[in-house]
């Protein structure tokens, strides 16, 4: 789903060549993750298979309008193994008069997909936005029961084809905790609970999932809002099974949220699964893909990752190259960095206790010095799965880091770093106003 672009300002990955050795650590219990054997796990060679080896999916979204074109077939049918109608399922799509139902271009991709051996996400039964015009002059009992209605002519015309449904999309405002202000929420604050309660006496069967955008950081006001309507409903028996974080990223120096593993973790910790279901990222960075599924390859209740269309050209942000193949279908350095990512997991894969008495040591390695900064190479040891924080002086900023997932707190002085696939080893670059003092470092559980 379009949704608004993540805003960024976090600092620059890069690569740059570690120095010579001296240390500064400190240490704290640590957990390990596991990692696959290779003589006793065969690598996978397309995305849905290698996906499938740790019990997970890798889809995309698809468009009816494309299936004619053998080259965008013949890719999702090698390398995906779910798909998301891009907006055939959407209220404007299905139910462009009200209560006469047409499935046509919803039926071709669902279609396309049971002959291929796809399972398909249902995307979106009710969204403030791709309504038709009949269901905007609604409000009130009238509108509640029209959403009511809509709910169920989709979903029984689906029933037993449909493995997960976005059953409401993006009701939350950008920027804050509160509520969208749609024509659905001036139905009642309870118009998401009764849509979900509705779809589980529709479809027993299909998996209940709240779905959204910009709610990747942990520490956004948005965020928090959905994480406590979600709490809520686990606590009231409120049937949902599943959040679908799109994760549209956005472009800048560097556009992944640090904590996102985090929040994964403490949304699944409610009892729910939880969906990567929108992925696309400008530039297409093979870092920031592999960082993006290897968080929900440490979480075990995250059940699969989809990018939001094949190739570049099908995407609707094409302009900025976001995904995994290119406008001739080749594979891009990204999908390559995903597959030896997918392969490295160990199936169920998550953080498992810290052990007793376990530590990870964070050591500094200075490196290249100029006039006005210095490059600081870092090793951690003892853990694949930590977060180290470095706190500078007041006089010093971070200008670039690199092999590693980072956020700069300017205001703080504290940088704040996950691993980026690269191991214990990375680095960061200061500058030091003619101070150049090494900064202080810690290690603790993530």
């Amino acid at each position: 789903m379009i949704g608004r672009l993540l805003s960024s300002s976090r600092v620059i990955r890069r690569t740059l060549v570690l120095g010579a050795v001296a240390a500064l650590s400190m240490g704290l219990a640590m957990a390990e993750i596991p990692r696959a054997n290779a003589a006793a796990d065969p690598p996978g060679t397309t995305l849905g298979v290698a996906a499938a080896l740790s019990g997970r999916y890798f889809g995309t979204a698809i468009n009816a309008s494309k299936l004619g074109d053998t080259a965008y077939t013949t890719i999702t049918g090698r390398e995906f193994d779910m798909v998301t109608p891009e907006n055939e399922m959407t209220i404007d799509a299905t139910e462009p008069w009200q209560g006469q139902f047409v499935f046509t271009n919803a039926d071709r991709v669902v279609d396309w997909a049971v002959r291929n051996g796809k399972r398909v996400r249902g995307h979106a039964l009710l969204w403030h936005s791709g309504q038709p015009q009949w269901l905007l002059t609604l409000s009130g009992a009238a509108l509640r029961q029209a959403m009511t209605d809509h709910i169920n002519g989709v979903m029984a015309h689906y029933k037993g084809k449909i493995y997960a449904w976005d059953v409401v999309n993006e009701a939350f405002a950008d920027g804050s905790g509160a509520r969208r202000n749609s024509n659905f929420q001036r139905t009642g604050d309870d118009w998401i609970e009764a849509a979900f309660r509705t779809a589980r006496a529709a479809d027993p069967a299909a998996k209940l999932c709240y779905n959204d955008y910009a709610i990747e950081s942990w520490t956004s006001a948005k965020t928090q809002a959905v994480y406590t309507m979600v709490k809520d409903f686990t606590s009231r028996g409120v049937p949902i099974d599943c959040v679908g974080f799109q994760a549209h990223l956005s472009s800048g120096s560097d556009p992944y949220p640090g904590d996102f593993r985090t929040t994964l973790q403490n949304f699944a910790a409610l009892g729910v699964d939880v969906q990567i279901t929108e992925l696309d990222v400008p530039g297409a960075p093979a870092a920031t893909y592999a960082a993006v599924v290897g968080d929900c390859l440490a979480v075990s209740r995250c059940t699969g990752v989809t990018v939001w269309g094949v190739r570049d050209p099908d995407s609707w942000r094409s302009g900025d190259t976001p995904l995994l193949f290119d406008g001739d279908g080749d594979k891009k350095p990204a999908y390559t960095a995903v597959l030896n990512a997918l392969n490295a997991a160990v199936p169920g894969a998550s953080p498992s206790p810290t052990p007793p008495g376990g530590s990870c040591t964070a050591t500094l390695l200075p490196g290249a010095k100029w006039p006005a900064r210095y490059n600081l190479g870092v090793t951690v040891t003892g853990s694949d799965h930590w977060v180290v924080t470095m706190t500078l002086s007041r006089t010093q900023s971070v200008v670039a880091t690199w092999n590693v997932r980072a956020r700069w707190d300017s205001a703080r002085n504290v940088l704040t770093a996950r691993p980026g696939g690269h191991g214990g080893s990375w680095g960061v670059t200061i500058k030091h106003h003619g101070r150049p003092a090494l900064p202080t470092v810690s290690c603790r559980p993530a």
